[in-house]
C-alpha cells in the first residue's frame, strides 16, 4: 500500500514537472542591435521592459501595412514600459530603411541587421513580418508570423505592462 502511494506521488510529481516544462516560455536570445542613429544595445539590456521585436522589410507589403498599427501600439504602451524594436532584414538597403523611417516618423527604435545575426538569433527569421513579444523577464511570450491581430495583442500587452 505504501509503495502504491509513493508511486502515485511520483507520477503526480512527474506530471507537474512535465506541465511546467511544456508551459515554460523560452528566453529571448541575447542578440545585439544597432539603430539607425548608431545606438547599440542587446535584448538582455531590455530586461525589465515588455519588448516587441518586429522583423520587417521595406519591400514587404504586409510589413508596410502593419507599420502604422505598430506605431500606434508603441505610442499606446511606451509610457507603461513597452519597448519596440523594428529590425530591418539584412537584404534591405540602409538608405531605403532610413528613408522609410524618417518619412513615416517611426516612434520606436529602428535597427539594421546587415549580417543577419539578429534574425538568425531569433529562430532564423526568414519571413516578414515576424514579431516576438517578450515579457519583462526576457521570455518570449508569443511569436507572430504575419501581421498580428492588434486587438488581441493590445489585450496581451495590457496584461504584461500591468505586471510591472
Amino acid at each position: 500500500m505504501k509503495t502504491r502511494i509513493i508511486a502515485a506521488f511520483a507520477v503526480i510529481a512527474l506530471l507537474a514537472v512535465g506541465v511546467f516544462i511544456l508551459n515554460a516560455k523560452p528566453l529571448a536570445p541575447n542578440v545585439g542591435f544597432t539603430t539607425l542613429e548608431g545606438e547599440q544595445f542587446t535584448t538582455a539590456a531590455l530586461r525589465g521592459k515588455v519588448v516587441l521585436v518586429n522583423f520587417w522589410a521595406t519591400t514587404c507589403t504586409t510589413c508596410i501595412a502593419e507599420m502604422p498599427m505598430l506605431a500606434e501600439t508603441h505610442n499606446k504602451f511606451a509610457a507603461r514600459g513597452l519597448e519596440t524594436v523594428a529590425v530591418a532584414m539584412s537584404y534591405d538597403p540602409e538608405a531605403q530603411v532610413r528613408a522609410y523611417a524618417e518619412k513615416n516618423a517611426l516612434p520606436f527604435k529602428v535597427a539594421l541587421d546587415p549580417d543577419g545575426a539578429a534574425a538568425n538569433g531569433f529562430e532564423g527569421v526568414r519571413l516578414t513580418p515576424t514579431t516576438f513579444l517578450i515579457d519583462r523577464e526576457g521570455r518570449i511570450v508569443h511569436k507572430y508570423l504575419g501581421a498580428p491581430d492588434f486587438s488581441a495583442l493590445h489585450t496581451l500587452l495590457e496584461e504584461l505592462v500591468s505586471m510591472g
